[in-house]
């Protein structure tokens, strides 16, 4: 077997990144900074997190991987500090889906007598100004269930909240963004995930911002989570093509907002929904409100 020195991969790369018909993709490594802290800065302190989890529903099914790193930013959005990445698993008491076994390669072997270390991640979570994961809207009701004493934390997303298509960015997973940033990676396990969330954050943009920024500048603005209370049952397909989406436990259609579009909202709901009879019903959100 040939040995190949690490500097002749890297000037292969560079070779092949000269060609229009070639992209180089390199692997995410751990980070202990991504931006120098800028001087007089003040920073603040965020949380990536993620969970795998033994199905979709957070009311009936449970973790079974739990991963958090702490960060520390400043309000330019650069990432000047990165911690060391925690990682808990905990044994479901049910057999695992062989499905979810293909998908993250937990085994109930591996998850036998294993626990989250409360104490550890409540105070990882505490020390936080902002919890960001990517699709918060999925882990958020997990982790408000498993530790409800962190569940008043203001939280983030980077799949929802930022504007990729503006950005010059198509589609929203995640190991298809981080791709078109230059990296790879193995996804389905909690740890790789939240690294890659902190490479798309720091990532520097064309336009001299971060991801984080941008994020933050989503974050920051009000919204409403508009309930369609009592709506037609005819009008539910409309609905579901304007982003509506089935409350079961609540029995209506709802759909969150930017604050910016609340007035059109309400005159298409009023126009093409309620006709005159009833009306939708708007609640404020902010980021502590956000993905419950």
């Amino acid at each position: 077997m040939t040995v190949v020195a690490p500097d002749e991969f890297a000037r292969a790369a560079r070779f092949l990144a000269q060609s229009e018909d070639y992209r180089v993709l390199r692997r995410l490594r751990p980070v202990h900074q991504f931006h120098r802290p800028r001087e007089n800065a003040a920073l603040r302190v965020g949380v990536v997190l993620d969970v795998e989890t033994t199905g979709l529903d957070a009311e009936t099914d449970r973790i079974i991987e739990l991963a958090i790193q702490r960060f520390r930013y400043d309000e330019a959005g650069h990432i000047v500090q990165v911690g060391a990445p925690r990682v808990w698993r905990e044994d479901p008491g049910v057999p695992l889906d062989p499905r979810i076994t293909a998908l993250t390669g937990l085994t109930d072997e591996v998850l036998k007598d294993q626990a989250i270390d409360e104490p550890a991640a409540l105070d990882l979570l505490a020390s936080a100004d902002l919890v960001v994961a990517h699709n918060a809207r999925f882990d958020r009701p997990f982790v408000d269930r498993r530790l409800p004493a962190a569940a008043g934390k203001a939280w983030a997303c980077t799949m929802a909240e930022v504007d990729w298509l503006a950005l010059g960015f198509d589609g929203r997973a995640l190991a298809h963004l981080v791709s078109q940033c230059g990296w790879f990676y193995e996804g389905h396990r909690a740890q790789n995930d939240i690294l890659a969330v902190l490479y798309l954050m720091a990532h520097d943009l064309d336009d001299g911002r971060t991801v984080l920024s941008h994020l933050l500048e989503a974050s920051a603005q009000d919204s409403f989570r508009v309930n369609a209370i009592d709506a037609p049952y005819e009008s539910k397909d409309r609905l579901k093509v304007r982003g509506y989406r089935w409350n079961a436990a609540m029995r209506h259609w709802s759909k969150d907002i930017p604050a910016s579009e609340a007035d059109d909202e309400r005159t298409w709901l009023l126009e093409q929904v309620y006709a005159g009879h009833g009306a939708p019903a708007f609640l404020p959100l902010t980021a502590v409100e956000r993905y419950r």
